[in-house]
């Protein structure tokens, strides 16, 4: 079981990784409003029928949970993805990540507040070896810079956009609806709160490069689509807080990304990797289980 959900939390953050490579492609020509608008709702296309055939899900399990189910998307959708771009405006690329890799801490303390998981020694060694390949990588083996760091507007933001996904995850983990429709009624519910505010906020049709709406389009069907879903599927297997801990794959497999369009690979990010890996290993207790990616019955 825990090799299974392994899996998607890999390929969720792999997904969630090329976020940051071709999302360069898409800010220089779409807003942060107009870009999590545009791929959100391009992805419900994919979202709403994948969840009506897999799940077949019933409407009053909906209508009972959908303050909850409007909170995710406002929370972990709306707000986290529009903040997480818009940070970028105020801060470097080197800030966000340092601020977003406190994420797999701020979810364990959350799960360990609300949720009374409890994390065993080798869980917590995980999480702590983990966050430290994260702090080689971003700061290029010189763990002194952290400290030298200074923080502006866009850190302040995307600290908030990691508390905002902490809550996200921390609702879906309670529900009770079906992990693909709550990732597809969510999406729905973001999709309506950002529509009034583009009505406010223009978009140049004419300065759209083919590199943007490329961007676009990954975006909607990998990262919203892919990742969103095996995240809440992995959340519901295993926990919030050991899911949780898989987060600090996305500054490697980033750093893995940016090879491919010119970017060179240093000794801290092999050494920081691998920390990470060794983390990620220790807390999701993959070595404990067989790799089996569907039960007998055909189901995740």
């Amino acid at each position: 079981m825990n090799m299974k959900v392994w899996f998607y939390l890999f390929w969720a953050n792999v997904f969630w990784a090329g976020n940051f490579i071709f999302g360069t492609f898409v800010v220089p020509d779409i807003s942060p409003l107009w870009a999590t608008f545009a791929r959100w709702f391009f992805s419900l296309f994919l979202l709403l029928p994948i969840a009506y055939f897999t799940e077949n899900p019933k409407w009053e399990m909906i209508k009972n949970e959908w303050i909850s189910l409007f909170l995710m998307g406002f929370l972990g959708i709306t707000g986290y993805n529009f903040l997480l771009l818009k940070s970028l405006e105020f801060t470097s690329a080197t800030n966000a990540a340092l601020v977003s890799s406190l994420q797999p801490g701020v979810i364990v303390l959350f799960s360990y507040i609300f949720l009374r998981e409890k994390l065993s020694f080798i869980q917590v060694s995980g999480l702590i070896i983990s966050f430290l390949g994260v702090l080689i990588i971003l700061t290029k083996g010189n763990l002194f810079e952290l400290f030298l760091t200074r923080y502006n507007q866009g850190d302040l933001l995307m600290l908030v956009a990691v508390i905002l996904w902490s809550f996200y995850s921390l609702i879906s983990k309670r529900l009770k609806t079906p992990p693909i429709t709550a990732t597809a009624v969510s999406s729905f519910f973001s999709v309506l709160i950002m529509f009034p505010f583009t009505l406010f906020e223009g978009l140049e049709m004419t300065k759209i490069g083919s590199m943007a709406i490329i961007g676009i389009i990954y975006m909607a069907l990998f990262p919203c689509v892919s990742s969103y879903i095996l995240w809440n599927l992995s959340v519901r297997k295993i926990g919030l807080s050991k899911s949780g801990i898989s987060l600090n794959l996305i500054p490697l497999m980033t750093a893995l990304m940016a090879i491919t369009i010119g970017g060179k690979i240093t000794s801290a990010q092999i050494y920081g990797g691998l920390f990470v890996l060794l983390g990620v290993y220790l807390t999701t207790g993959v070595h404990k289980g067989r790799f089996k990616l569907f039960n007998p019955k055909g189901q995740f």
